[in-house]
């Protein structure tokens, strides 16, 4: 594998870090700003926002831009909003700063893939990818612990410092080891890379995106009741069991990517049934402390083996212009990650108990297995249907344009 990919691993590790602080660090923040925690709330969703309206909107404007520097420029972007943040006066400045900091994380993500994939041959592809992951998965196991007690010690803004420094390390990583490329001389334009987003192969891998990891956002984002609540965990103990969530995603990457270079529909089919079971079994599993660990464990390996597959067959589906739909699997992340979060509140509201986001979550894998069968399906009929291509009209003597009629005499 070319050492470059560890440029585009330490990118991930930032942008993975900077994600997924902040809810460690919220009551901090709303303490120091004189807001609700609600309030503080927020926060997280202007930066999924941000990954949202970042991801299609910059991989489309720079679709004609070197890739190398894409990426670079979008890790300064990534740097300013993450020290805007740590100098930001008050609740309103934070929130706009948060948004900044998202707009290049699927971007990143999104191009990155096309550029890791380019560097390696058609047999390593999903192995790329599944290293640039690397760095996000690696990030929920040292990098957030990490910074979330840089916050309580030094403070929450001396965390945003931290991460900036992370995108510096970056910046410098990027301009030393990707290669140059000439992107502007063969890109599709943002014509190009728009029309791509026109393919319904390419809406039923997004839509397997978003249902997949909705799956996983409905049970993760309540993970921490249920580890108290129902396996009867200290609250102190949530932030270790938390690493181990991060060090079964970064197993499930691995072997995802390894798995997808030799068969990659099966190990994304194999990934979302593993995710059904395990998501339908917390109800048992959190019912003592050791399965429950185990249950942690297994949900980011099943998760995130999908995670490389999932980004291949969006590329694949939108090979003529590959960078705005990859990104765009970004965008559907981050929706999977609100909606996901959404329809597990719901089943927790509705007095199901502690685990029902676990099941909320297994239905809609269940409904990612489904969109997944519809676009194998779509991609059988079409290899299947025979096409009349001008080589058959030639070899059988009839114009492409002739008129067959008889005529009138």
């Amino acid at each position: 594998m070319p050492l470059a990919l560890l440029a585009l691993a330490v990118g991930a590790f930032g942008i993975g870090t900077t994600e997924f602080v902040m809810m460690g660090l919220l009551p901090d923040v709303a303490d120091d700003l004189n807001i609700s925690l609600p309030s503080a709330g927020h926060l997280v969703s202007a930066y999924a926002l941000g990954v949202v309206i970042g991801a299609p909107l910059l991989a489309a404007v720079t679709a004609r831009m070197s890739r190398r520097t894409v990426l670079i420029a979008l890790m300064v972007l990534f740097v300013v909003g993450n020290a805007l943040s740590a100098f930001a006066p008050d609740h309103h400045w934070l929130l706009a700063a948060r948004f900044l900091s998202g707009l290049p994380h699927g971007a990143f993500f999104g191009v990155g893939a096309v550029v890791a994939t380019n560097m390696v041959s058609p047999d390593r592809r999903a192995r790329s990818v599944s290293l640039m992951f690397l760095g996000l998965t690696v990030a929920n196991i040292a990098g957030v612990p990490v910074a979330t007690l840089m916050g309580q010690h030094l403070g929450w803004r001396a965390t945003f410092l931290g991460v900036s420094a992370i995108g510096l390390a970056a910046i410098a990583s990027l301009a030393w080891l990707i290669p140059h490329d000439h992107q502007h001389a063969e890109a599709a334009g943002l014509r190009g890379e728009l029309a791509a987003l026109r393919s319904l192969p390419v809406w039923l891998a997004l839509g397997t995106t978003v249902a997949g990891f909705g799956a996983l956002f409905a049970a993760y984002s309540y993970i921490t009741p249920m580890l108290t609540d129902s396996a009867g965990y200290a609250d102190t103990s949530v932030t270790l069991l938390l690493a181990l969530f991060g060090v079964g995603a970064t197993a499930g990457n691995l072997l995802g990517g390894r798995l997808a270079d030799h068969a990659m529909r099966g190990t994304l089919f194999g990934g979302l049934t593993a995710l059904v079971v395990t998501l339908a079994a917390f109800p048992l599993l959190m019912s003592t402390q050791w399965t429950a660990a185990v249950a942690v464990t297994l949900l980011g390996m099943a998760a995130f083996v999908t995670g490389s597959p999932l980004q291949l067959m969006v590329m694949e589906k939108a090979s003529a212009a590959p960078s705005l739909a990859s990104s765009a699997n970004q965008a559907a992340f981050n929706l999977a990650n609100a909606g996901g979060a959404w329809i597990g509140g719901l089943a927790l509201a509705a007095g199901l108990g502690t685990t029902s986001p676990a099941l909320a979550g297994a239905a809609l894998a269940v409904l990612g297995l489904a969109v997944a069968a519809t676009a194998y399906a779509v991609d059988h009929r079409r290899a299947n249907t025979p096409r009349v291509s001008k080589e058959r009209l030639v070899a059988s003597h009839v114009p492409e344009h002739a008129d067959t009629s008889t005529p009138v005499r």
